[in-house]
């Protein structure tokens, strides 16, 4: 059972997933989170086993470690069973895909993008079909009721009405799966001048996540930041909210900007008695509850789901009331830190357009790579040393210059250097 390549298989299954060597004889209790996670998806992977049921394997992992993930995948021999909101991540692994709809399970041979085509032409000619079938319908019942007491046409009716029972319309019954409508619609339109950031630095718990990084934001910036670094990220983005002060430098918003933030840890939000309705209505510039019941109706709370607390909601409703908040602001510059967790792939599908869509400046940290690709049109690495990497390009062109994957290698590569000289 290859016993002897188990430590250093156990090993190369956590570098791939970005658990760095220096933490392997770490106790699990003293891990972060996610790095939990990360070791647990290790151990489903570990041993070569005969099949892998993996639940939402991508949740907690960066877009370095997903990569990996696909890569891995892709070269495992035997059977895999995946549960995923990641469409990118679909498309590159599986061969086939199961659809739960309507109560039942379909299989179809293909990866995500040839279901979606093959499901949606299936409807389509289902319609169509019904559509002839209903014209020939009418046309049958016309010439019936015309001719039904005409001596000379009672054999022709007679025969239509034999070809009438005959017809059978298809049973298309409504998709189970449910999008809400994210539209995001700024008070006021945005001016040239954002924000500007200039030589910002954050030590967090004797490390430094930002060192001297500065940029410029204009009005149509949708800019992602990527990279294995969460911490900077979130700091970064706290730091810009007003949330916590930075140890050196400064930002500047523009005078005809408005925020709208969506915090990766939303906790301290929903700790409190609140109905969701009464929630959102302390967030409301308007004070009218048919104006708010609007804003939670097109996030998929109807009726009495508005009179539930706020404490007890699921990890998916409570983000889509966190993006309730955000429409509801009017704010023409939005901050959005990992926005798709928890969230099921149409309500994905549906900020994916909704961002795509919106007028304004936009940030976000996403590990949803088709999401990355389709939203942004800047991409932002903050590397292990807190530098920054800033390119005017979408995600998949970023990952393919040669230029950014040397400059990425390099910083990578010093610091598992550092760690070594160290040890």
């Amino acid at each position: 059972m290859d016993g002897w390549e188990a430590e250093s298989s156990a090993a190369q299954l956590l570098n791939g997933l970005g658990i760095d060597t220096d933490i392997h004889d770490s106790l699990m209790k003293d891990l972060s989170g996610s790095e939990k996670v990360k070791v647990l998806l290790a151990k489903a992977l570990f041993g070569n086993p005969d099949i892998l049921l993996l639940d939402e394997p991508t949740n907690h992992l960066d877009l370095d470690a997903i990569a990996w993930l696909e890569e891995f995948l892709i070269n495992f021999d035997n059977t895999v069973i995946v549960v995923s909101h990641d469409r990118y991540f679909l498309n590159k692994v599986c061969t086939q895909i199961a659809d739960i709809d309507y109560g039942k399970i379909q299989l179809y041979a293909g990866n995500y993008d040839f279901w979606y085509e093959s499901s949606q032409l299936l409807v389509k000619q289902m319609k169509e079909a019904n559509k002839k079938k209903e014209e020939k319908i009418k046309e049958l019942q016309e010439f019936i009721s015309r001719f039904s007491a005409n001596a000379s046409k009672s054999k022709q009716a007679t025969s239509r009405k034999r070809a009438l029972e005959k017809i059978e319309l298809d049973d298309i019954k409504p998709s189970s799966r449910k999008y809400p409508y994210i539209d995001f619609r700024p008070d006021r339109e945005i001016g040239n001048e954002v924000l500007t950031v200039e030589h910002l630095s954050k030590t967090v718990k004797g490390e430094k996540v930002l060192d001297n990084i500065s940029f410029i934001l204009g009005r149509e910036d949708k800019v992602a930041f990527v990279g294995a670094n969460e911490l900077a990220k979130t700091t970064l983005f706290q730091i810009l909210m007003g949330e916590i002060e930075p140890d050196e430098g400064t930002y500047k918003w523009g005078v005809t900007t408005s925020q709208a933030y969506f915090p990766k840890d939303p906790t301290n939000e929903f700790n409190n008695d609140y109905t969701i309705a009464d929630w959102l209505m302390g967030y409301s510039p308007v004070d009218d509850i048919t104006y708010v019941r609007g804003f939670l109706g097109r996030m998929l709370f109807a009726g009495e789901d508005g009179v539930k607390k706020v404490k007890v909601l699921s990890g998916g409703e409570k983000v889509r009331c966190l993006l309730s908040k955000m429409m509801i602001s009017g704010a023409n510059c939005l901050i959005l830190d990992e926005p798709t967790n928890h969230l099921d792939m149409e309500s994905i599908t549906a900020l994916n357009n909704g961002l795509i869509k919106f007028p304004g400046m936009a940030i976000f940290a996403c590990h949803d790579h088709q999401f990355v690709e389709t939203t942004a049109n800047r991409i932002m690495e903050i590397l292990p040393d807190g530098s920054l990497i800033d390119k005017i390009t979408t995600y998949d062109e970023y990952l393919a210059s040669d230029e950014m994957a040397r400059k990425r290698t390099s910083v990578y590569t010093a610091e598992a250097e550092d760690e070594g000289g160290e040890e």
